[in-house]
């Protein structure tokens, strides 16, 4: 099941799809992962009790690349702001920027990453960052995967994701390596108790 958010710089619609709803008697965590960009910015949404995983929504944020940089940022902060009410995620996740020879590049990157970052903060949502080697480790099991790789991996991971951007999958792999870090992280705290 896909989802998808189209946003113009310019106040256009949002678009939500097949979206799987929040299960009343439901233990699991339910996790939003982000990968963010100016142009576009991958999400994922899944749901996570230890190593359970279940998928679901995901999709991509566009913004208008005609538009000055202030304009798509606000576009990129309402569209997660309506998503984040939307689904109701209990927590976030966000791939690192990594580093590029086009430093205009890096930084407009860095312009989307804080909006992702912020957005979740806002409404006192917990939001944790990854690289994107420790994604990849945690989710093929090595840190030099390919991006064909991890999306076959976030399909065996999410069986029924029908995932139809490398921004989406990109943005659920970040959402399974927290759902695995939280993991390791309760069951370390379950054993300190115990001892």
């Amino acid at each position: 099941m896909a989802n998808i958010i189209a946003i113009d710089g310019r106040g256009g619609s949002i678009v939500y799809q097949d979206r799987e709803q929040r299960r009343p008697d439901s233990q699991m965590a339910r996790l939003l992962g982000v990968d963010p960009g100016l142009r576009f910015t991958g999400w994922g949404v899944i749901e996570a009790d230890g190593n359970r995983l279940r998928h679901v929504a995901d999709g991509v944020i566009a913004t208008d690349s005609t538009a000055g940089v202030p304009e798509r940022l606000k576009a990129l902060h309402d569209a997660l702001a309506a998503l984040l009410a939307e689904l109701r995620p209990d927590e976030a996740a966000v791939e690192e920027t990594y580093v590029n020879r086009n430093g205009t590049a890096t930084l407009k990157l860095g312009y989307a990453r804080g909006v992702a970052l912020l957005a979740p903060a806002l409404v006192g949502m917990p939001v944790t960052e990854y690289a994107a080697k420790s994604v990849k480790l945690a989710v093929v099991g090595t840190g030099g995967a390919e991006k064909a790789q991890v999306q076959m991996m976030v399909r065996r991971l999410l069986p029924g994701a029908a995932i139809r951007r490398a921004d989406a999958a990109d943005a659920l792999a970040v959402a399974i390596c927290h759902a695995h870090h939280r993991a390791s992280r309760q069951a370390w705290s379950a054993r300190m108790r115990i001892a």
